[in-house]
């Protein structure tokens, strides 16, 4: 049959469709089988997995059927896993053990019931019959990929070996909790105040001397309320210390001040961080033993401080034989450097230092005897030794060894001491030539009264022999032989009261004996540093007669210069009276009684009335310095304004201020005020003064006066610029005395003003001064009451 065309095409058509359907059908089929595989094998691995994973699901259907892996039927102890939850129950299949308990089971099922019913998730432990092994059950909803229809998943873990595990945790956390009950009571009966903060660092937990020492109710309340124990100490609190303790991880321990019980005490705190838990503490009272420490440094530092005072060298080694203290007298006697306490030296070092320094005595072996000298560390007494040094140096060294391995080394430089006791010995013989040949008798008595020392003198003084006094009598002795010598006996016992005072009371007295022959001896006790008394012994007697002969002498000079001052008082009145009639009957022919006078006769009367008067002010004068002498002046008080008073005085001597062209100017403080005194003769000082200062005070020349009140005193100054005086001149003004023309005597009385006026001055209770340079002028200062 022959096809057409288009037959033919269209059959090629459909052969090539059915040709490219086949190839597709081939490849997809290929696709799927890879596709198969791998899902095989994924599944084998998934299956796989669940085999190795440590937990086994499963499936409990709405049915009550059930899918697991044969691995849980062997965890149950069964042959296979059975279809129905109700057959975990192992009787129920072979008869024999295996399989979950109907407790267990009963559980499990109605478990399984809630969780399809609420989608609860469940958890339960079992343990299979006749096994050891420990399953934990966790059950929840399925996933409707994995099952639809309300199916549960429960995954099943063997924990058997967590459960030994969780025994042993068990019965550790068991004991655990009985330790730590111990530790609370250990911590809650700890006298020390202890706590625990948690990681934030708030306190957690508290004892009860925490509680007694903040004075709070109970722990609960204290760790609520956060009572911290500690004041915070430059800004940081003790929650901010335990957090930065807890931060690094490392212990903090410090000093800080707390008040406890109304009383500031010296805690030592220690924060102690406990991992990842918190922060431990705990506070030790420390102020007893801070306070001792105190002590202990105070006593150390003082006794080194008296130890650096003394003269003695003083050094401790402890031990291990190293320096440890060393005085600056034993570091001056060694030559120690100052550098050297920095690194302090050991025994060995030390001697080879002083044996650089030449301060250890030569030695021939000098290693052999340092050895020896290490060997005072062991030994049972204190050893003793005395160096020579080479340069003359004498050295006492003493080792004593201390209980605790040391020693202590003193070290006294005997070079003085050996000096003085050469020195000693000359000056004891130099004592006993001195006292042999003393004028005066001396000896020592010690305090229980026995003669210790004497000279020659103090034998012949008392007629007591060698033999007598090489016995060191005792003072009463003494004195048998002494009474017998003297023109009184009992007065003996005034000799044994003077040697008693200056031994045993320590005093000085003294007093005077006659002897049978008519010497006088004056004897006097005086004690001694040493605790000895001295007795000297003077022969008085030339002396005596010498100071009788004076005594007459004097009283014949006082005499005279009585007899003296009562003619000068009686002719001052003697020649008053003459000079009152010759000063009247001038005044009277002045007065024109006798006549008309010429011109020249008034000259001479002026004349006569002006010497007149000035004689009767040098008697009255010479009156009042006889009698101010005497000390019979008789002075009237009358209430004396200062200010009118002065410038009364000032005014008198006006016109001869002006005839000797003198400036005299007057400074008056009005508040001078006033005293009581004798206007007259107080007037006569002062007026003395303000002369002297004219007589001094050259042509154009300047006087001052001032006047004040100072302190309940009154001051009056004189001064002029006159040529001055010098000191020796000052001096004799004062007195009245000038040197006479020969330059050999001095004559008294040159003038009368000054000396009566610091007499008249001194009767009132004031003071005069004189103040006077060469060139500078002269002041005249006084001062009354």
């Amino acid at each position: 049959m022959t096809l057409s065309p288009t037959a033919l095409v269209l059959i090629g058509l459909l052969l090539a469709a059915w040709t490219l359907a086949a190839g597709w059908a081939i490849l997809a089929a290929r696709t799927r089988e890879a596709k198969a595989e791998t899902s095989q094998r994924h599944l084998k691995r998934l299956g796989r997995m669940v085999d190795e994973s440590p937990a086994l699901p499963l499936l409990v259907r709405a049915d009550g059927k059930i899918e697991a892996p044969q691995r849980l039927a062997n965890w149950l102890g069964l042959e296979k896993v059975p279809q129905f939850l109700t057959e975990l129950d192992g009787g129920r299949i072979d008869g024999g053990g295996g399989g979950l308990s109907s407790d267990k089971l009963a559980e499990l099922t109605e478990a399984v019931r809630r969780t399809q019913r609420t989608a609860a998730p469940f958890r339960m432990v079992a343990t299979p019959r006749g096994s050891s092994r420990s399953l934990a059950l966790r059950g929840h909803l399925a996933d409707p990929q994995v099952s639809p229809g309300g199916a549960a998943l429960v995954w099943v873990f063997d924990f058997s070996d967590s459960e030994s595990e969780l025994v042993q945790l068990r019965e550790d956390a068991a004991r655990a909790r009985g330790d730590f009950i111990a530790l609370v009571g250990l911590i809650e009966a700890a006298p020390m105040p202890m706590w625990f903060r948690g990681p934030e660092g708030d306190l957690r937990l508290v004892n009860q001397a925490y509680v007694r020492a903040v004075a709070g109710q109970d722990a609960e309340q204290v760790a609520v309320d956060g009572i911290e124990l500690v004041e915070s100490v430059d800004g940081l609190t003790a929650r901010q210390v335990a957090l930065q303790s807890f931060a690094k991880q490392l212990p903090i321990e410090r000093m800080v001040s707390a008040t406890i019980d109304g009383q500031r005490r010296a805690l030592r705190v220690s924060d102690l961080p406990l991992g990842q838990e918190g922060v431990a503490g705990y506070a030790v009272d420390v102020e007893e033993m801070e306070e001792l420490s105190r002590d202990f440094r105070a006593f150390r530092d003082a006794q080194r401080a008296m130890l650096d005072q003394l003269s003695t060298g003083v050094a401790q080694f402890d031990a291990k034989r190293q320096l440890t203290f060393a005085n600056q007298p034993f570091q001056r006697i060694f030559a120690l450097k100052p550098a050297v306490m920095l690194d302090p030296p050991l025994f060995e070092r030390f001697l080879d230092l002083a044996r650089d320094a030449g301060r250890v005595p030569e030695a021939r072996d000098f290693p052999a005897w340092r050895r020896e000298r290490a060997g005072w560390f062991t030994a049972s007494t204190a050893q003793e030794e005395a160096w020579t040094l080479a340069e003359g140096t004498h050295l006492r060294v003493v080792a004593q060894p201390l209980p605790d391995g040391g020693m202590l080394l003193i070290a006294e430089d005997r070079t003085e001491h050996l000096r003085l006791s050469a020195v000693r010995d000359t000056l004891l013989r130099t004592r006993t030539a001195t006292f042999d040949s003393l004028f005066e008798s001396v000896a020592v008595f010690a305090p229980d009264g026995r003669m210790q020392l004497w000279n020659r003198r103090f034998a012949a003084d008392w007629g007591l022999d060698d033999e007598f006094l090489d016995t060191h009598p005792r003072i009463e002795a003494l004195l048998e032989r002494i009474g017998a010598r003297l023109m009184k006996p009992d007065k003996a016992r005034q000799v044994g009261d003077v040697v008693r005072a200056a031994t045993l009371d320590r005093k000085q007295t003294g007093g005077r004996a006659v002897l049978a022959d008519g010497r006088t001896l004056e004897f006097a006790g005086v004690p001694l540093p040493d605790g000895n008394g001295l007795l000297t012994v003077l022969d008085i007697t030339d002396a005596q007669k010498a100071e009788e002969a004076l005594k007459q002498r004097n009283a014949a000079l006082e005499e005279a210069d009585a007899m003296k001052t009562r003619f000068l008082a009686t002719m001052s009145y003697e020649f008053r009276t003459p000079l009152t009639s010759i000063g009247g009957f001038a005044e009277l022919l002045e007065a024109g009684l006798g006549g008309d006078l010429s011109d020249q006769g008034k000259e001479y009367i002026a004349a006569i009335l002006a010497s007149t008067a000035r004689l009767g002010e040098q008697i009255d004068d010479v009156l009042d310095l006889s009698q101010s002498e005497a000390g019979m002046l008789p002075l009237a008080h009358e209430e004396i304004e200062l200010l009118p008073f002065v410038t009364r005085l000032v005014e008198e001597r006006s016109p001869a201020v002006r005839e000797a062209g003198i400036e005299l100017d007057l400074r008056a403080d009005k508040g001078a005020g006033r005293l009581t005194g004798d206007r007259r003769r107080l007037g006569r000082a002062v007026g003395h003064l303000i002369d002297n200062a004219l007589a001094a005070t050259p042509h154009g020349g300047r006087i001052l006066v001032e006047l004040a009140g100072r302190k309940g005193k009154a001051r009056i100054v004189v001064s002029d610029n006159g040529p001055g005086m010098d000191p020796a001149t000052l001096a004799r003004a004062l007195e009245g005395i000038k040197v006479s023309a020969d330059g050999k005597t001095v004559e008294r009385r040159q003038g009368l003003g000054l000396p009566l006026a610091r007499q008249l001055i001194e009767a009132h209770g004031g003071t005069l001064e004189l103040i006077s340079e060469p060139g500078q002028g002269t002041a005249a200062i006084v001062e009354l009451p």
